[in-house]
């Protein structure tokens, strides 16, 4: 408001300006014409006059016409630079109010961008919420539903329920128990009839038969038939022929089992002691690469002084798991070339795997 105050101000001042620069212009005008008057009136030199006389006269209307013109130049040079003056301060205003109007209406047309954007995001999110509160307000109205439902379910299952007699449970109770005894009668009786009607079923041999009584006839047509103690076919394991030799003849039968032709028990897959707390067992698994065929060779020997030969001798295979049986049962294997403990230490008191092993510090 105070800048179009100055600027009404500044417009009264530089129309004052130019009027008296026109007043000023209009004079000089009017000198100029005078002057240009007085030069035309210069009077004639008469004939006869001296020259002198005639030279001073042109000389002073020379000199007086010259002042004219010049006062002249001088007062049109005055109101141009006037008017310029004038109008510069007028120019320069109006140059600094457009930018303040062109700043002020570009900063008008920011703020309305500024809020028309802020009201569509406020409007976006109110969306958003009004979508988010019509989805919650869904879900509870189906679980509601599902609950309602779920509850006249109950309610009729219970008035179902007590709607029953108690005479009507008891009956069908009994019912229910009278079924079950009649169908265990019936299962017993057909069970008895069955045993009793059903003849001894004959049991297949083994495919595995014809390969022990082979092992059995060779080793006792060459060592004697006083040097097994039992011989059978293990079920329980894949039908592997087994043969349980007795203690003093343990080595003897084993080394057997390797070198004859017909065996050729040259690879010992596997060896390991069990307790049966009335004696142990050190069974060894022994394979013919040759012939494609498998044996177990079992011992039996004393829980109190476990001990057996090695059959270290005869297979390198057997060094590791004899020290295996010696450190968890406390079997000794006589021959070895280094039975020690391979797992406990020399230090560890007792063997883990005997049926009375007794932690030595129960805390450990």
């Amino acid at each position: 408001m105070s800048g179009e105050k100055d600027l009404e101000q500044l417009k009264k001042e530089a129309a004052a300006k130019a009027r008296e620069a026109a007043l000023e212009k209009k004079k000089a005008m009017k000198a100029a014409e005078a002057g240009s008057q007085a030069e035309d009136k210069i009077p004639t030199v008469a004939a006869g006059e001296d020259d002198l006389d005639l030279a001073k006269k042109k000389a002073a209307a020379a000199a007086k016409a010259k002042a004219a013109a010049l006062a002249k130049k001088k007062a049109m040079e005055q109101q141009q630079e006037e008017s310029a003056d004038e109008e510069k301060p007028e120019t320069t205003e109006d140059l600094d109010l457009a930018k303040k109007k062109a700043a002020a209406a570009a900063k008008a047309k920011a703020a309305a961008l500024a809020k028309m954007k802020a009201k569509e995001q406020a409007g976006t999110s109110s969306d958003s919420d009004d979508a988010d509160a019509k989805a919650k307000a869904i879900a509870a109205a189906k679980a509601k539903a599902a609950a309602a439902a779920k509850a006249k379910a109950a309610a009729k299952a219970k008035q179902a329920a007590s709607g029953a007699s108690d005479d009507e449970k008891a009956k069908a109770i009994a019912a229910a128990k009278a079924k079950a005894a009649a169908a265990a009668k019936a299962k017993a009786a057909a069970g008895a009839k069955a045993g009793a009607e059903s003849e001894p079923v004959e049991k297949k041999p083994s495919p595995n038969q014809p390969y022990l009584d082979k092992y059995v006839k060779v080793i006792e047509e060459h060592l004697g038939t006083d040097v097994l103690e039992d011989y059978y076919i293990n079920t329980l394991s894949k039908d592997v022929p087994t043969i349980v030799a007795k203690r003093n003849a343990y080595f003897k039968v084993a080394e057997f089992l390797k070198y004859n032709e017909q065996l050729g028990f040259d690879y010992l897959s596997e060896l390991h002691g069990t307790d049966f707390q009335t004696h142990m067992e050190v069974y060894v698994h022994l394979y013919s690469y040759k012939n494609r065929q498998s044996v177990a060779l079992k011992v039996k020997i004393d829980r109190d002084e476990p001990e057996i030969d090695s059959l270290v001798p005869l297979w390198a295979g057997a060094n590791w798991p004899e020290c295996e049986a010696y450190d968890l049962l406390g079997i000794k294997f006589i021959g070895h070339p280094n039975l020690h403990r391979i797992m406990l230490g020399e230090e560890w008191i007792g063997h883990p795997l005997r049926k009375d092993y007794v932690p030595y510090d129960v805390e450990v």
